[in-house]
């Protein structure tokens, strides 16, 4: 055993984060933290790394243990170079030994000026240097809070293989459930001041808890039936003894006593959006260049009303660049942006807006409406905030009293009060809790407008995507079909990686570099499943409008009747545009595949 904490307590406030838990962490184990924004995950790694005292408890390291510790915001001194503060602490000799293995992992990580000053790096690229330095210290065990943060897709994955290969033990906060899959041995849940543990991956656990929950909710119907069956007794009149028994009755006062099993609340987000006109968004030729840099060049898009859209790139290649170009913030050097009068863009941008911590949250609400209008009915402010799991109690505190999660889920909330058509999410998943992930993800299946998201969380773009959008960094724009797996095996397929290729060429030498061959056009398995179905599915509502249309003629003066019709018509044409538009997408991504083909026999 490398690590043991006994009887841990902690509290934020009035509000218990752990209350009486242990932990023991053996040597080569791999332990995912999990856990809702604001349970204490951070908490618990900070108690671990001795960052933080609990309140109650003892944390026991054995003594000849080294253990580094990758905190969510790491300190830095901003006179120092990206050597010196990797190498702080470091003797010479130590410095020499690690420094070869150091710039290895910073360029890796895309730091290749060693010489920068860490105050004027980025908030990203100073968390990337604060995880090397983790990474190439000497340590039998790693405490990571959230280290996928700020990385793209390559970085992910190669962090994704280090850890795997990595011998010793490991204890890390994460929402990458890709991480949580290939990677952890054990899970431990943070949840109501308690730790559950699971054996195995993030596979293993989904399976577990589902069996603890519905075990728990078949106990909570037994104990129910039994009361119900102990009450009627104990209302009866006694039979044969003018009293009843006493051991039933405290047996029946003990069940009565029990507290049910409290199941976590979920976030609800119901797919509220306005009305989407047919024109879009559409994007001609369009250009952007910053400093003589050309990160766009002679891009051209037309965003379908229903379109799932994932972007992906190395960081710096241009994502947020494109996405504020669809979004009329950036204006293009050259070709034009085309919005139509009914767009509302909705935009989840990467860092939150700057948030007063002395505002109620409830006021911070409030400012987009004390009334919100949602698919399921009119709510107030508060009753909108106990959907997104907002506590009377967080509501009526100041923002500065919440995580950096709560305040990630507060501001998507305010996105999505004011009722986007056109959702526009600039790494969505960063700080968000893994059920609020998902149900995130299922939002946006059933939201009824178009959705363009730069992510490098690759299991959420592979549930969201139906077309990728690769940003190069040199102004190619180049699109494939499907999500981030799919993306994958189409480069794989052609033998070439251009979001891990390292950029060591400079203009000129590209410039002489031999034109790469088309890419290869494929329908995903999805998408070939909806060309296959989708001219059925267009006959059969046009088969139920026309029918729509009959019935409105026989009504004659039944004017309640026919306005339901004439409803039912407008959401049957509304539903037929939108099959239509798609299947143009289709028809036209079929053809390019067949004369692909055409051209290479």
């Amino acid at each position: 055993m490398l690590l043991s904490a006994e009887h841990i307590t902690r509290s934020l406030g009035a509000r218990v984060l752990l209350e009486d838990v242990s932990l023991y962490l053996d040597r080569g184990e791999k332990l995912g933290v999990i856990g809702a924004n604001g349970a204490g995950k951070s908490t618990l790694l900070k108690i671990l790394a001795g960052v933080e005292e609990p309140e109650g408890g003892t944390v026991r390291p054995d003594p000849n243990v080294r253990l580094e510790y990758l905190p969510q915001n790491p300190a830095y001194e901003a006179d120092n170079t990206i050597l010196e503060q990797v190498f702080a602490g470091l003797d010479d000799s130590a410095r020499e030994v690690a420094e070869h293995e150091v710039k290895t992992v910073l360029t890796r990580l895309r730091i290749t000026d060693f010489t920068r000053k860490m105050g004027a790096l980025s908030g990203g690229e100073r968390r990337r240097v604060a995880l090397a330095r983790v990474l190439t210290r000497p340590a039998d065990i790693l405490l990571l809070d959230e280290p996928t943060n700020h990385l793209d897709a390559h970085m992910t994955a190669w962090l994704e293989d280090f850890l795997k290969r990595w011998k010793g033990a490991l204890i890390m906060v994460t929402h990458d459930r890709y991480f949580l899959e290939r990677v952890v041995s054990r899970m431990v849940e943070v949840e109501n001041g308690g730790l559950t543990f699971y054996t195995g991956n993030y596979a293993d656990y989904l399976e577990r808890k589902a069996e603890l929950l519905e075990m728990a909710r078949a106990s909570e119907r037994k104990r129910q039936s039994v009361l119900r069956r102990e009450y009627q007794w104990v209302m009866q009149g006694a039979k044969a003894r003018g009293t009843k028994s006493r051991e039933r009755l405290e047996r029946y006062e003990a069940l009565k006593g029990q507290e049910a099993p409290e199941e976590r609340g979920r976030v609800e987000l119901t797919a509220l959006s306005s009305r989407l006109g047919k024109k879009t968004i559409e994007l001609e030729h369009v250009s952007k260049a910053f400093d003589g840099r050309e990160v766009i060049r002679d891009f051209s898009c037309h965003i379908l009303r229903a379109d799932r859209i994932g972007v992906i790139g190395n960081n710096g290649s241009g994502k947020s660049t494109l996405l504020n170009l669809v979004a009329g913030r950036l204006q293009p050097d050259t070709g034009w942006v085309g919005m139509g009068e009914t767009v509302k863009i909705g935009y989840f941008s990467q860092e939150n807006p700057p948030m007063d911590p002395d505002q109620r949250v409830i006021d911070y609400v409030k400012n987009v409406g004390n009334y919100i209008e949602t698919a399921s009915g009119t709510l107030t402010a508060g009753q909108l905030l106990e959907q997104f799991l907002f506590t009377g109690d967080q509501q009526y505190s100041p923002i500065g009293k919440l995580s950096g999660g709560e305040k990630r889920r507060l501001f998507l909330l305010s996105i999505l009060a004011t009722a986007p058509n056109v959702l526009l999410l600039d790494e969505p998943t960063n700080d968000l809790d893994i059920d609020t992930l998902t149900v995130l993800e299922d939002y946006l299946e059933n939201f009824p407008g178009a959705v363009v998201a730069v992510s490098h969380d690759r299991y959420f773009l592979d549930k969201m995507a139906r077309r990728t959008f690769l940003v190069d960094g040199n102004g190619s724009v180049t699109e494939t079909p499907g999500g981030y797996s799919e993306w994958m095996e189409t480069f794989a397929a052609e033998g070439t990686t251009k979001i891990i290729k390292e950029k060591t060429t400079n203009t000129d030498t590209r410039k002489k570099e031999k034109p790469k061959g088309k890419e290869k056009l494929k329908f995903s398995y999805m998408e070939q499943r909806e060309f296959e179905t989708i001219e059925g599915e267009i006959a059969a509502l046009e088969g139920e409008l026309d029918q729509v249309k009959k019935e409105q003629e026989l009504q004659g003066s039944d004017y309640l009747a026919l306005e339901k019709l004439q409803g039912r018509q407008v959401e049957l044409e509304g539903k037929l545009e939108e099959k239509m538009e798609r299947w143009v997408y289709l028809n036209d991504l079929n053809e390019r595949i067949r004369a692909q083909k055409e051209e290479g026999q």
